[in-house]
């Protein structure tokens, strides 16, 4: 029997599972493959795919290195590298750790090759898929904030025997502080492309089908030593101040003090217990804010462990969802960023050139809006999916279509994340430079966001009854004369029939 690895373009870590089932590494033919035909399903953004290929050409090169039997491949179709390969190989049983996403489950499942397919369980999460099905299936509500602290529990973090650190689990009172006066964040960390990104840049400026974004400069790490710096930098310069202002968003403030570990956790090169316990380690060594600190942890030990968690416990129907049947299509300025609308137009020039936004910019502006305007789920989700940096089906499935639309009907959030335009004011500076208006509701200079969340609370208000920390919002509806109602309802009906 021989025995090779196929090492997918998101598991680029050496102990990953496939890898480490093999044992003696020099005996082990590895391959890596760049497929043309599996980037044309969306049009994913430039910077995503030279992060993506770059990051694998460099992890490929340190595999030959330590050893390893590399083999890199460009073609078009995975199929035909790995047939080539695997019989070049006298391959018998072709390894390959659990993907992470069930499409490419299923786009391995399908291939016809001439050797036994042998799926390792995937060791890149701290929950495996059956341990978090147990804990599901326990619970009457697959509440995040339980999971939280069951994990918190297991993996003994922040902890004071079986209590929390500082008395409480959640800080996030404490963390939605609104950008006011000058807020000095630091810069954040960026690399100069070496020879092989430059490479994979002109392979994706030369591509002959739509992408997305801009590539006129591309800073993002490339390999898990300019990860471990980004993550080493965030924990020094940005961890301190994190927690206080992470829901603010300031126009030119791309990054604020988010971390910027996300591209990297999700192809591999970082690890979500090494961040969480670097957190954890500066927490105690230097008395950092337990809201900043805690605040941080949550995302990578709750949310981002629980997304995953939830995506492969659902149904597969889940990503066909539509609680509110929103069917109107997603408007062209979502891929051209031309719109009046000033905080959306800030977030799309940032996302173009970097395909990044931090998570406040993605809940409360971007999926806000695809909320409150009706906008189908299906094609707002394949526009994440296509336009960030860190997107993948386990991340974006559930994060759009359950937390950002409610499109499960609250299978994953404990309501509707909709808010009218004073949100994005008293978090943002970015309704200072609109044509629109914030404070009005009706007329030509209303924002569009304040016409449309009263119009998708009084279109939803039967189903929104249902969800308790809803009541004292709808009964604003009251308030309201029926003439107003009626004009807000025929100008968001309207909107859509005309180019914003």
């Amino acid at each position: 029997m021989s025995i090779g690895v196929w090492v997918l373009g998101d598991q680029l870590w050496e102990n990953q599972a496939a890898l480490q089932s093999c044992g003696d590494i020099k005996n082990i033919p590895v391959i890596l493959i760049e497929s043309i035909k599996h980037i044309q399903t969306r049009r994913y953004h430039k910077q995503k795919l030279v992060l993506v290929w770059s990051a694998m050409r460099h992890f490929a090169e340190e595999l030959q290195k330590k050893g390893y039997a590399v083999t890199y491949q460009e073609c078009d179709d995975f199929a035909v590298g790995l047939q080539t390969w695997v019989t070049e190989n006298k391959i018998t049983e072709l390894r390959v750790m659990m993907p992470n996403d069930k499409p490419f489950l299923q786009t391995i499942q399908n291939l016809n090759l001439n050797c036994n397919i042998n799926l390792i369980p995937n060791n890149q999460f701290l929950w495996s898929r059956e341990e978090f099905s147990a804990w599901a299936k326990t619970r009457k509500r697959l509440l995040m904030e339980d999971f939280y602290r069951q994990g918190r529990r297991k993996f003994n973090i922040l902890m004071d025997g079986d209590k929390p650190i500082g008395g409480k689990w959640n800080f996030d009172q404490e963390n939605r502080k609104p950008p006011k006066g000058k807020l000095n964040t630091p810069a954040a960390m960026w690399f100069s492309q070496d020879t092989i990104t430059q490479e994979v840049i002109n392979k994706v400026q030369s591509l002959k089908f739509p992408t997305y974004g801009k590539l006129e400069t591309f800073s993002w790490g490339v390999n898990r030593q300019q990860a471990l710096e980004v993550l080493a930098y965030f924990i020094t310069y940005r961890l301190p101040n994190f927690g206080t202002y992470q829901d603010a968003m300031v126009t030119g403030e791309g990054t604020m003090w988010h971390a910027l570990l996300s591209p990297y956790l999700n192809i591999g090169l970082l690890q979500p217990l090494e961040v969480i316990q670097a957190a954890e380690q500066a927490f105690y060594q230097h008395q950092l804010p337990l809201n900043s600190v805690e605040g941080f942890i949550r995302q990578v030990l709750g949310w981002r462990e629980y997304m995953y968690g939830i995506y492969h416990f659902v149904e597969p129907e889940y990503k066909d969802l539509n609680y509110f049947n929103h069917t109107h299509s997603l408007p062209e300025f979502f891929w051209s960023g031309e719109t009046k609308m000033n905080c959306l137009k800030q977030i799309f020039t940032q996302i173009e050139n970097t395909g990044y936004a931090h998570h406040i910019q993605r809940l409360m502006v971007l999926s806000n809006f695809a909320l409150i305007a009706g906008l189908s789920p299906q094609e707002v989700e394949n526009w994440f999916h296509a336009v960030f940096i860190d997107a993948y089906d386990w991340v974006m499935q559930t994060n759009v279509i359950g937390m950002g639309l409610f499109a499960d009907g609250g299978i994953l959030a404990s309501k509707p994340y909709g808010a009218s335009a004073n949100y994005i004011n008293k978090m943002s500076d970015y309704c200072k430079n609109c044509v629109y208006n914030h404070k009005i509701r009706i007329g030509e200079n209303a924002c569009p966001f304040n016409f449309f969340y009263w119009h998708f609370l009084y279109q939803h208000r039967e189903k929104l009854k249902k969800q308790g920390r809803m009541s004292f919002i709808l009964k604003n509806l009251d308030k309201m004369s029926s003439s107003e109602l009626e004009s807000i309802c025929q100008q968001s009906e309207s909107w859509h029939e005309r180019d914003r």
